[in-house]
């Protein structure tokens, strides 16, 4: 089996990788509303700033492909 494969499937002890995967997974199934409109709501409430904002809508671009 190819090592990337297996260290991305978890084929490794204590996976670093896998185990965040795993995580993500189970949050996006708890995850309830629209994160778009969350992270809008925050900066319009000021909880963030613009440039977080900012670095929060280039960061879900860079993932979305991989999420998908």
């Amino acid at each position: 089996m190819n090592p990337l494969f297996q260290m991305m499937a978890g084929g490794m002890p204590n996976n670093p990788t896998a185990n965040l995967m795993q995580r993500f997974q189970q949050f996006k199934q708890s995850f309830n509303g629209n994160p778009q409109q969350m992270v809008q709501q925050m900066l319009q409430s000021g909880r963030i700033t613009a440039e977080q904002y900012n670095n929060a809508v280039r960061m879900a671009q860079q993932l979305q492909g991989m999420l998908k």
